[in-house]
């Protein structure tokens, strides 16, 4: 069942839903009026007897002689005319019965006027029910059970009259409906169907492409802009890789250039042992370039990919500071440079410690290679209400202005005529391991004077001695 169900498009399974909705709901609500028009009718019947025991009570006339007559009786024996007996008091003896009753007698007739309990009592009396209404009456001074009766063959007809209309109403319904349902089904589902056919002619060469969009207020019209804008990431994304992909084997096949031009130099006529370590020395070193690239690349894609566990910790960052700032003060006092830390306050942040410092490590680097001699690196850790602030801020030539939304992009290098080398990932890998963290990294300033990148984290509320206790 399952399968066929599915072996079917949607149109006509939204005509099936509606179909079957359909003949529940008729269904219901024909079950609904043919129970109101049965209970009207009944209700009529008993009414009609009612009124039939006030007209005959008010005809029933006793002779001369003590027999008792019904006046219009005599005249009748029409299907129009009540069913009418008349018994003495104890109901011992029947002393009159109209033609309707003498062709149809009804055999618990007795039983019923000895009660006379004023009930109308419904008598299973061949194919047809009858319904006999036994009350006291008094005909000129003298007591009598009068009976009054009428057949449920007319009530019965109209009923199964109504029926034959709701069956015969019933398919017809179903099929309006359903043709109603599959025009409705096909026109609300037309937009996908353009949608679908402009879909299968996007390929990864046609990102550019996009759905029709024909109302944008309603839901097809938000589905097609959400797909669009979807396929805008899509088409980003792909263009970022493929400038991904052309920055890695620029970078790639730089270093095995080199190795394999050292290679055939030193495979050229015979060296003594010191000219072969020369060589090999120059492989070694760009093979390590070629290996801190690659080890770059797989800490960026892991970390995006969230595939890197991080740690969470909570760190001093007035000590994680410290410690950087100890591990590559050597390098700025090489080029003369004077490093500079300032402590505003001693916030604590939880986070990852290696990858956090991986980062920091990554932007102090970036200013001192990237600051002249003489110049000045300054690293300030302050607080907000919320936020610990490590600021790093060189006085080198600064970014320029075109160059600022694009500086954490991968391999972007500021200028490609600088004497200072690296891949270009430092800025994009600090980026992505202070966001892994919950984060960020600004650009917070450049100019002639300088640049100031600042990481920003939630700060950590807990007292310092108890996160020191923690982080030991």
């Amino acid at each position: 069942m399952s399968r066929w169900w599915r072996s079917h498009n949607l149109r006509m399974r939204l005509t099936l839903w509606h179909g079957a909705a359909m003949v529940i709901v008729l269904v219901v609500y024909m079950a609904v009026i043919f129970t109101v028009v049965s209970r009207s009718a009944s209700q009529s019947l008993n009414q009609q007897i009612q009124s039939d025991f006030v007209f005959t009570s008010s005809l029933v006339d006793r002779e001369e002689d003590g027999t008792f007559t019904w006046m219009p009786g005599e005249a009748g024996g029409t299907d129009e005319l009540p069913w009418v007996q008349v018994w003495s008091a104890d109901a011992s003896e029947l002393l009159y019965r109209n033609f309707e009753a003498q062709r149809r007698p009804v055999a618990v007739a007795q039983q019923l006027a000895r009660s006379a309990d004023d009930r109308i009592v419904v008598v299973e009396d061949g194919e047809v029910p009858i319904r006999v209404l036994s009350r006291m009456g008094r005909v000129e001074g003298v007591s009598v059970v009068i009976q009054v009766a009428r057949s449920e063959a007319a009530m019965r007809q109209e009923l199964r009259d109504l029926l034959v209309v709701l069956a015969i109403g019933l398919p017809m319904a179903v099929a309006v409906a359903g043709l109603g349902a599959y025009w409705l089904a096909r026109r609300a589902l037309a937009p996908v169907e353009r949608m679908t056919e402009r879909a299968q002619l996007i390929t990864a060469d046609r990102l550019g492409e996009r759905l029709p969009v024909h109302n944008p207020d309603d839901e097809m019209g938000r589905l097609a802009l959400v797909f669009n804008e979807t396929l805008a990431r899509l088409e980003q994304s792909f263009e970022q890789m493929r400038r991904f992909t052309a920055d890695v084997s620029h970078e790639l096949r730089t270093p095995l250039t080199a190795i394999r031009s050292v290679g055939e130099v030193g495979l050229r006529g015979h060296r003594d042992e010191a000219g072969y370590r020369t060589i090999v020395g120059s492989m070694l070193e760009e093979a390590d370039r070629l290996a801190s690239l690659v080890n770059r690349l797989l800490t960026l894609s892991r970390a995006e990919t969230r595939q890197a566990r991080l740690s969470k910790d909570v760190i001093e960052l007035t000590a994680l500071v410290d410690e950087v700032a100890g591990h590559l003060s050597v390098l700025a006092e090489e080029k003369g440079q004077s490093f500079e830390v300032v402590h505003d306050a001693t916030p604590a942040a939880v986070a990852d410690r290696l990858v956090l410092r991986q980062a920091l490590i990554n932007l102090v680097d970036n200013a001192i290679k990237f600051t002249p001699e003489k110049g000045r690196i300054r690293i300030r850790i302050s607080e907000s209400q919320r936020d610990a602030v490590i600021d790093v801020a060189d006085s080198g030539p600064g970014i320029p202005p075109e160059a600022a939304s694009h500086i954490f992009d991968r391999f972007y290098r500021v200028s490609e005529g600088s004497s200072e080398t690296g891949t270009g990932l430092g800025l994009s890998i600090s980026k992505t391991a202070v966001e892994a963290n919950g984060g960020r990294l600004t650009l917070e300033f450049s100019g002639p004077g300088g640049s100031t990148f600042r990481i920003t984290m939630p700060r950590h509320a807990e007292p310092r001695a108890q996160a020191r206790r923690r982080a030991g």
